[in-house]
């Protein structure tokens, strides 16, 4: 089952056209303290399997971490347990590079 990606740009653009998208973040608190992006849901990818009940089935999920690798795989667990999940193309460091210069890359 592949995972389909969307870069930031992409996001946000879909985001300001009124569509209900969920941006999960599955980054650990540490990180969470250095960069974040407002509005988004936190669970690390650690907690996933156990809280995946709070997300909403009927919303497409952006899955969002560093650089795509732990959201790729998050996405991928997700789309097996019956949830709508994209990939966020580079994480939150391409976040910082195409919408949000502010946001901190570490």
């Amino acid at each position: 089952m592949s995972v389909p990606e969307i870069t930031p740009a992409e996001f946000v653009a879909r985001r300001n056209r009124g569509e209900d998208l969920t941006l999960l973040d599955v980054r650990e608190q540490w990180e969470l303290a250095i960069a974040s992006v407002p509005g988004a849901v936190h669970i690390p990818m650690g907690e996933i399997a156990a809280r995946a009940h709070e997300l909403d089935r009927s919303k497409e999920t952006v899955v969002l971490c560093r650089s795509g690798r732990r959201s790729l795989e998050v996405a991928k667990f997700l789309q097996q347990n019956g949830f709508r999940a994209v990939n966020l193309a580079g994480g939150i460091l391409a976040w910082s590079r195409e919408v949000d210069a502010t946001v901190p890359t570490y």
